[in-house]
């Protein structure tokens, strides 16, 4: 049966009212072009006739109840469905406190965005004729309070048995944390894995055993799909950062059952107080990288001593807007040899060494 949808993939928002907005010395994040970004984004959204809209978490700032209340008020009024899931940022505490909601709230805010039945941190529920979308949460909490980033063992349960019952539809997953490696060794990495989900082999060997092939996560904000095995992994970056993206996406199946999936980039360019958002973002982040890359050069793999990573830093400045921005290509030949070929695995190269352009605009080919 032919198939033809269109939607959008919205990630990260950061939603921060003016009166909830706090600093942090290396913050990476512009939040206080939260609400006016989604404003534009939602300008252009209206005018393509989607089918529906797809949040991957991170909807708020720090998980504020007056942000949460203002951005479900915003989602009511658009005029296609849009779904969510919660980022870590949105259910930042087990029990809420004076400054973010609870672990448990987060679905009653959220209920004409997925969550019919708020008992619940997980969904389902059919997109379209033979479309089903599955929200997982993969925000948990272990015996010390900490939030950690896995799916519990009843989520799993419930998720076999949705796709045991919905063997005849196409999936879309949708998720907060990865499931697919974006960056070398990211499961490994001391500064990389908080981005991945703890049981992420778990979930992939699921999702393969019952053909699912597409999974839109965000947390990393970084432009990138990722594939492993017969899944893919659409993360996309956030509203509040470099380069301020988002994705418009078109299914097609013809009527013989091929499937495509095509991907299409756009950015947030400009908004009333930062005219040249993009120039002004990607200096911010230039101006606030240095605490982040002396931790990356000293930490393993590289465990450069502090000295020589004070000194190669500055020449890596641009470094992470470049792997946001997606499809970045690297040359750090004049780098010493062990650090320069470290890099250069970020860059765009597939792993059978060819060029991949495949993070911003692509269409994926997605017939067995």
């Amino acid at each position: 049966m032919a198939l033809n949808f269109r939607f959008a993939v919205v990630s990260d928002l950061h939603i921060a009212l003016p009166h909830t907005i706090w600093n942090h010395p290396n913050r990476f994040h512009l939040v206080e072009v939260s609400i006016p970004a989604f404003e534009s984004v939602l300008e252009h959204l209206t005018q393509l006739d989607l089918d529906f809209l797809l949040l991957p978490g991170d909807l708020t700032q720090h998980g504020e109840p007056d942000n949460h209340v203002w951005l479900q008020k915003r989602l009511s009024q658009l005029p296609f469905p849009a779904y969510v899931v919660p980022g870590n940022h949105d259910v930042p505490v087990l029990m809420a406190n004076e400054q973010s909601i609870g672990f448990v709230d987060f679905s009653y805010h959220y209920r004409k965005f997925g969550y019919d039945d708020p008992e619940k941190l997980y969904y389902t529920c059919q997109l379209l004729p033979g479309v089903r979308l599955i929200g997982l949460n993969s925000n948990c909490f272990d015996d010390q309070g900490q939030q950690i980033g896995r799916l519990d063992t009843k989520q799993i349960g419930w998720l076999e048995e949705v796709l045991e019952a919905t063997r005849d539809e196409l999936v879309l997953v949708m998720v907060h944390h990865n499931v697919i490696e974006h960056l070398p060794d990211q499961s490994r990495h001391p500064m990389a894995n908080r981005y991945m989900l703890e049981n992420a082999p778990e979930l992939l060997q699921i999702l393969r055993q019952y053909g699912v092939r597409l999974v839109f996560t965000g947390h990393l904000h970084v432009q990138d799909v990722a594939y492993l095995e017969g899944v893919y992994d659409i993360t996309t970056g956030s509203l509040v950062s470099y380069p301020h993206p988002y994705r418009v996406l078109e299914f097609h199946r013809d009527q013989s059952g091929r499937e495509r999936l095509q991907i299409l980039s756009h950015r947030v360019e400009s908004v009333p107080d930062f005219p040249n958002l993009q120039q002004t973002s990607r200096q911010w982040m230039g101006d606030h990288s240095i605490p982040f890359l002396l931790k990356l050069l000293t930490l393993p793999p590289l465990n450069l001593p502090l000295a020589q990573a004070q000194e190669l830093a500055p020449s890596l400045r641009e470094f992470w807007a470049n792997i946001a921005s997606g499809d970045a290509l690297f040359d750090y030949t004049h780098f010493p040899q062990e650090v320069g070929r470290y890099f250069e695995k970020y860059g765009a190269i597939a792993p059978c060494g060819t060029l991949s352009l495949i993070d911003n605009n692509t269409t994926l080919l997605l017939s067995k």
